[in-house]
């Protein structure tokens, strides 16, 4: 696939310097781009690079103004992000069959949209409903009542438990399971019962979910995934928690139930939450926090327990130099030694 740069502009905003008809078929980094794909340059240096190599290269307005080039140039506010819209247009799209398979097993209640790809060993359960150009891997599992927005995509083997609701564009990578049991006991007088988990779990529009995640379905109401949240591989999200817009949950987070996180919230990776707290709009989290209060908006937090991450960084500093205070500590404490001996032999 080609396109000019003149036809990129319909995908971005920012103006052409250069030839406006260069066809471009494919992106590249700046060390390995090749002569017929378009790259991005944040600096002269990178700049140098690119020129070298790529057909074409993102800048952004400020270093357009510092360079002349022959070069072909998209100029933009923000180069990385407009680099990762156009890469987009060229990623290869696996899954879209344009069909459903034979050897698929669809209930005969199911609703099913327009312009599907259903592969083999997918399984749709009663009362399921699935959007226009939904994508479904291998093995993918649909269970009853669960409803799947446009333009979504399911990878392989992932699994979505009953009564599910999926919005449009959601993408599920490979292996991960929504609206399984929540994990809820209660203590009887000699063993425990298990609390039943009859909620759901609701993921809204434009969401993606990374390779084998869990995320829980609620003992009841909702466990809740906001639009526009990022949720990398390897994340648990317990029952009846509930994320805000446009986060950011990186690997290995465990986040335990009934926890409000708000908008715009960066979790990084192998940090917890403990359940029943909240954490605010806008905050931080950062890697490998342990988050056992309610947490304000606008924070950036760390440490076990987390708390000002500049706080943290002066505890962590003050740890280095802990060997020489101790020693320090063992002088004095035998001078004082020494001192109280003698006022002793004096008294």
């Amino acid at each position: 696939m080609k396109k000019t740069l003149k036809e990129m502009l319909k995908f971005i905003e920012g103006e052409i310097q250069g030839d406006a008809e260069t066809e471009i078929s494919g992106v590249g980094g700046v060390e390995n781009v090749k002569s017929n794909e378009i790259t991005f340059a944040q600096n002269k240096e990178f700049f140098k690079l690119a020129e070298a190599k790529a057909g074409a290269i993102i800048v952004g307005n400020d270093l357009a103004e510092r360079i002349e080039t022959s070069k072909p140039l998209l100029i933009v506010d923000n180069p990385r992000f407009s680099f990762a819209q156009i890469a987009s247009l060229f990623v290869f799209k696996p899954y879209h069959s344009q069909g459903v398979s034979k050897k698929a097993y669809i209930d005969d209640s199911v609703k099913l949209g327009k312009n599907l790809s259903i592969h083999p060993n997918v399984v749709i359960e009663a009362g399921a409903e699935i959007g226009d150009n939904v994508v479904l891997g291998p093995g993918v599992y649909i269970g009853h009542n669960v409803k799947i927005g446009e333009d979504s995509i399911l990878h392989p083997n992932v699994v979505v438990e009953y009564d599910s609701k999926l919005g449009k564009r959601v993408e599920v990578h490979p292996s991960t399971t929504i609206g399984c049991e929540g994990y809820g006991f209660e203590m009887g007088k000699d063993a425990y019962i298990k609390v039943p988990q009859m909620g759901n779990v609701i993921i809204q529009d434009d969401v993606e979910i990374g390779a084998n995640v869990t995320i829980d379905r609620a003992a009841t109401g909702s466990t809740i995934i906001g639009k526009g949240t990022k949720i990398d591989n390897l994340v648990h999200i317990a029952h009846n928690v509930e994320v805000g817009r446009n986060c950011l949950i990186i690997a290995q987070v465990g986040i335990a139930g009934s926890a409000k996180i708000g908008n715009k919230v960066t979790i990084a990776g192998k940090s917890g939450v403990v359940g029943h707290i909240t954490v605010g709009d806008n905050t931080t989290l950062a890697a490998n926090s342990v988050i056992t209060n309610n947490v304000s908006a606008n924070s950036f937090v760390s440490g076990y327990p987390a708390h000002d991450h500049r706080m943290e960084r002066r505890i962590k500093a003050s740890r280095k130099k802990l060997p020489d205070l101790v020693k320090k500590v063992r002088k004095l404490e035998k001078k004082v030694e020494l001192l109280e001996s003698k006022l002793n032999k004096e008294g």
